[in-house]
């Protein structure tokens, strides 16, 4: 069962929909279930201006896309970089696992109910990962 809270992050569509107005795109398909991610990205003196994003995913991707895009604005390509590297190194076997101040909430989406849905919970992450290579 989707907890309220996660299908309240996957309701803000306030980042939904491409621009065609980007500094970085990125495309990213999850080979296990089939979703997809599109994202822009948009830099102004190497910070991240906004992002964008257009899904066909189930309501995991879609709520970890939409909190990634809240997160990452006015953060530094650098800090957002090291933090997403981060958090991809999250296991639930690990006791002491430190999340980076600014993406606290993705706790919430990332605990031993959704296990089985990491991989739709990491494509956001991935796809800006790809794309500020």
């Amino acid at each position: 069962m989707i907890n309220s809270e996660i299908i309240k992050m996957a309701s803000n569509t306030t980042n939904v929909g491409l621009t065609n107005n980007y500094t970085y795109k990125s495309f990213k398909k999850n080979s296990i279930c089939g979703d997809i991610i599109r994202i822009e990205l948009i830099e102004k003196n190497f910070q991240i201006n906004s992002m964008k994003y257009e899904t066909e995913s189930c309501i995991y991707c879609e709520a970890s896309a939409s909190l990634l895009a809240k997160k990452i604005k006015n953060l530094s390509v650098k800090n957002v970089k090291n933090d997403l590297n981060k958090i991809k190194k999250f296991s639930l076997n690990k006791k002491n696992v430190i999340f980076p101040k600014n993406f606290l909430e993705f706790k919430s989406l990332l605990n031993k109910k959704n296990l089985t849905r990491l991989n739709c919970i990491f494509l956001p992450l991935d796809a800006v990962l790809k794309a500020l290579k």
